[in-house]
């Protein structure tokens, strides 16, 4: 997986990618070649690629692991405070609480905005149970609260709900 750093280093060499475009632009002007519009196309292009490039070597693209974490997938997802998420019906508490945990981080945006009265991002967990055939019902295990203002030092508050755990139909031994 690609890291910040091999961005960084990436973005040098389109930068002088740019610079050696730039140079050879500025030399079709003063030749008068026929060409010099499309250098002037191919040196914005190099700009906008080394931009891009520079952008993606400053924000992290790697996610949290957290040992002992479920899969999980995204079902909802506000943008602002609130998000759902959905796990399988043979999770554990144990497992339940890392998966929270994972996900908040994961979860977690300078770019989601919270209100005056609620400055926290909420995910809760849920997975589908079938009582009948033909009948699905949702049950919501647990939920985890994070700081939308910190990332760092935010506490991470995780509420397990153990009397949803009993609806969980059992695994065949």
């Amino acid at each position: 997986m690609l890291t910040t750093a091999n961005f960084l280093q990436y973005t040098q060499w389109s930068g002088i990618a740019t610079l050696v475009f730039a140079a050879l632009t500025f030399l079709a002007f003063i030749l008068k070649w026929g060409i010099r519009f499309r250098l002037v196309g191919t040196t914005g292009f190099m700009l906008v690629v080394t931009a891009g490039l520079f952008a993606l070597s400053i924000v992290p693209l790697s996610r949290t692991v957290i040992p002992g974490a479920a899969r999980y997938t995204l079902v909802y997802d506000n943008g602002s405070t609130q998000a759902v998420i959905a796990t399988s019906p043979q999770i554990t508490p144990t497992q339940l609480e890392a998966t929270l945990r994972q996900a908040a981080s994961n979860l977690f945006s300078y770019g989601r905005s919270g209100t005056q009265e609620d400055d926290k991002l909420t995910v809760r967990a849920r997975t589908i149970i079938h009582q009948e055939t033909g009948i699905s019902v949702p049950v919501y295990l647990g939920e985890v609260k994070r700081s939308l203002i910190s990332h760092q030092n935010s506490p991470v508050t995780v509420k397990i709900y153990t009397d949803n755990f009993a609806k969980l139909p059992k695994p065949n031994a």
